[in-house]
């Protein structure tokens, strides 16, 4: 029993102030009578207080609900289920052992709780990275109205929850996906394309390719006679996510690959909802977690698990190792959203023939990010030479940004510079404009 009880605070107020009272005692006789029998009711009421906490069988129970896997970078809402069987109201102190990972050493919550009444408790937790969270034991201190001692329950609630990309925003951008549907009050016209979706066969006439003659066709009806094909409607959207040292940055506890996750698992989502194909993939030396674009219901599972289990070491990327894959395994002309970054336009060039030789063949859109750090930088006053210098080399730095984007254009290759808690709106409407404009 006594390994459970803790004595309070107003407890030592108390015997402090009895301390006092029987050293103002020995100068005055009077006081020490007072302190003898005060001494005797602390000594009562700490008997009755330990005894209206500890001689209930059951004095509270509590449980922690947690959801089945938290989404990284959100706000994940965490329950405390009470309820006090004792039949006075109580003061608890929450102790709940949370996961290491959010540094929280001072995680306390104080609550009162009517006599035989039950109450809910939340709080909320946002992690910043993917992975396994681990909690601990849910303690609790009960404290009776006197708050002489406190009765300490615990509660061996041991439970694994996994951190994914973060699924929360799924739904809040559903909503901006189908702002953008233009397919009602707008006449359909149908182009003729050069994908596997066959149409019919026809005589051929002036200007049609020769490279969909149909030979067969043609020797039965002993004249030109082509294939002819519909246009696609579901295209290949490929994510493609460097996860290089240039993806370690931070910004507000997430890492830029962080961002370029949880961008890619929002735009996988909206492009299934718009009849495309979803894939990605990731890079750094070699591929990996790839998901090949496909249309299936299983897609967003697939794309998730593949996304929670990217792992790096934040090495320099191979973009030649990209390079080659893509021609090998992505044979269709697709859209290829490009997660990297690019501080300098050298940084650039070292990587520029192969980025050119990809939009050959794909629509290839880079997605790099702004330094905000340096953005506050250049917007602040400053007085001093050395904050002066340091603001013009932020200047020549976001200056080289743009220059980025201005050469990539030149090279035929589309851009996304965006800060990355911008991410994921800017790369959404960057795939519902080339929709809208038929570029897909």
């Amino acid at each position: 029993m006594f390994k459970k009880l803790y004595l309070e605070k107003n407890f030592f107020y108390f015997f402090g102030g009895l301390i006092v009272l029987f050293i103002i005692g020995y100068i005055y006789a009077p006081f020490f009578s007072v302190a003898k029998i005060l001494v005797l009711a602390l000594l009562v009421l700490t008997i009755l207080d330990i005894i209206s906490l500890f001689f209930v069988k059951k004095g509270i129970s509590a449980v922690r609900v947690l959801p089945e896997k938290f989404s990284n970078g959100d706000e994940n809402p965490i329950e405390i289920h009470l309820k006090n069987y004792y039949t006075f109201p109580i003061s608890i102190s929450v102790i709940d052992e949370i996961p290491f990972q959010f540094q929280k050493r001072d995680f306390e919550i104080l609550q009162k709780i009517k006599a035989s009444s039950e109450k809910v408790l939340q709080y909320q937790l946002r992690p910043t990275e993917r992975g396994e969270y681990h909690f601990g034991k849910l303690i609790i201190y009960v404290k009776s109205p006197l708050k002489l001692v406190a009765k300490r329950f615990h509660f061996d609630d041991n439970k694994m929850i996994p951190t994914y990309p973060s699924f929360m925003q799924l739904r809040k951008f559903d909503l901006m996906a189908l702002a953008f549907r233009n397919d009602y009050g707008i006449k359909k016209i149908r182009r003729i394309g050069h994908t596997m979706e066959f149409e019919q066969i026809k005589e051929y006439v002036l200007g049609d390719d020769i490279r969909t003659i149909n030979w067969k066709a043609t020797a039965k009806r002993n004249q030109l006679m082509v294939n002819q094909f519909q246009d696609e409607k579901a295209q290949p959207i490929y994510s493609i996510i460097d996860k290089g040292r240039v993806m370690k940055m931070p910004f507000n506890g997430l890492s830029l690959l962080d961002y370029a996750i949880n961008s890619t698992l929002v735009i996988s989502n909206i492009t299934l909802k718009k009849q495309d194909k979803a894939g990605m993939l990731c890079f750094s030396k070699k591929i990996e977690n790839r998901v090949v674009a496909e249309r299936r219901s299983s897609q967003m599972n697939l794309i998730l698990e593949a996304l929670y289990n990217v792992k790096t070491d934040f090495k320099e990327s191979d973009f030649g190792v990209l390079y080659g894959d893509i021609k090998r395994n992505i044979k269709h002309r697709s859209l290829l959203f490009l997660y990297t970054n690019f501080e300098t336009l050298d940084g650039l060039d070292r990587q520029l023939g192969y980025l050119q030789a990809i939009a050959k063949n794909h629509v290839l859109v880079v997605v790099f990010f702004i330094n905000t750090e340096l953005e506050d930088l250049i917007n602040k006053e400053v007085s001093e030479v050395k904050e002066i210098y340091h603001q013009t080399i932020a200047e020549k730095f976001t200056y080289e940004k743009r220059l980025i984007v201005k050469e990539l254009k030149r090279r035929g290759v589309y851009s996304i510079l965006t800060k990355p808690n911008n991410l994921t709106v800017d790369v959404i409407n960057k795939y519902l404009e080339f929709k809208a404009k038929g570029i897909i």
